[in-house]
């Protein structure tokens, strides 16, 4: 299975569950340096890299620490740090971590946690409870200390956006740029090939976001790439609305994005707007339309009510409503309306029509008509 089959099916997996409450690692996403480094191996990023065989580790010195930019600003749930297991756990002792959006001096952002100790190869929760910033920062404020750290942690919680999980499509793709990776939470500053969407260069590039219901969409949010071409998105429209004609292009604009900083995140409000797709097309030749994250939020799905007044011919009796139910249920699901239900506001009432075929002759037909809700 290739690189885009495998994200499609586990999407399509991810996209039956709820994100609103579930952390996500987002310390990868970012870079880490340290104070100083001892050795040729012991490098900061060692704590980002998924191992519990390599570690950081600074020299001895005065006040040591490690250092994570995010990139960005997150509301930080809690930061897990996990020790090293082949000797030295108590050098943990008494590490601050820190979260804030000061980079020049470790020590000024607010403080999370203080570790007291960690056993050796074990992993400690501390709860940060919301606390926000860019910068994660361990550090051991006393001197001739070593600081040393196996894995560090950072877990946010994305509440509210309705894309994510969701079916997307978008008009080509190039290389491995493939459509979900606009919706995988991740801004993708460190490797955009594999964290962002990309067309090919086109006439009136596409991307589209299938919400599967209807919702009111108050704000959509876009984040441009980091590494080049920030320019690119400069003239996208957001489309929202319910129709797929031209594949969705068509719906009614949101708003009209003039320019968005290389790895910055920009609001659009949409005041509401009510729609199962969103959609974002550059019009014009020879374009791009990269996205390296689409975040979309609103209320909802909103749940429509329809009456209808039906006679349905039948041979059989419907002195069991409820068979008839399944069975018309059955019918809609078969031609491809999966988010219908069915149930009557009034019993069926018969009616019994009486034909002449021959002189003296009579057929009788039943005929059952009722004013249903779906």
């Amino acid at each position: 299975m290739n690189k885009r089959d495998f994200c499609r099916s586990l999407w399509f997996l991810l996209g039956k569950f709820s994100f609103e409450h579930i952390p996500v690692n987002v310390a990868t996403w970012g870079t880490a340096v340290q104070s100083t480094t001892y050795g040729a191996s012991w490098y900061a990023h060692n704590a980002l890299d998924g191992l519990s065989y390599t570690f950081t580790h600074t020299t001895l010195q005065t006040d040591p620490w490690w250092k994570l930019d995010l990139m960005k600003t997150y509301s930080v749930n809690r930061v897990t740090i996990t020790n090293r297991y082949d000797c030295c756990e108590t050098r943990i002792n008494g590490a601050e971590i820190r979260i804030g959006n000061v980079s020049s001096d470790v020590t000024s952002n607010p403080l999370c946690a203080v570790v007291s100790t960690i056993p050796a190869g074990a992993t400690y929760s501390y709860s940060c409870h919301g606390m926000e910033g860019r910068y994660v920062t361990v550090n051991i404020p006393a001197a001739s200390m070593v600081l040393t750290l196996c894995e560090v942690g950072v877990y946010v919680i994305f509440p509210g956006n309705l894309a994510t999980g969701r079916n997307v499509t978008q008009s080509s793709t190039i290389g491995s740029w493939i459509t979900e990776q606009a919706i995988d939470l991740d801004p993708g500053f460190k490797q955009p090939s594999s964290t962002c969407s990309s067309t090919n260069v086109q006439t009136n590039p596409w991307w589209s976001v299938d919400l599967s219901y209807i919702y009111r969409v108050s704000r959509v949010v876009i984040t441009n790439r980091l590494d080049c071409c920030p320019e690119r998105i400069n003239g996208a429209e957001i489309r929202i609305g319910n129709s797929l004609e031209n594949n969705g292009n068509n719906n009614p604009i949101c708003a009209v994005i003039s320019s968005i900083p290389a790895g910055v995140s920009s609001t659009y409000i949409c005041n509401d707007m009510e729609g199962r797709y969103v959609n974002l097309i550059i019009p014009g030749d020879s374009k791009y339309l990269t996205l390296c994250e689409v975040e979309v939020y609103g209320e909802g799905p909103l749940l429509k009510k329809t009456f209808l007044k039906m006679k349905l011919k039948s041979s059989s009796s419907l002195s069991e409503p409820v068979i008839c139910l399944f069975q018309l249920q059955s019918a809609l699901v078969e031609r491809g309306f999966f988010d219908v239900t069915l149930q009557w506001s009034q019993p069926p009432e018969q009616e019994v029509l009486r034909k002449e075929v021959a002189p003296g002759e009579c057929v009788h037909t039943n005929r059952w008509h009722y004013d249903g809700g779906t």
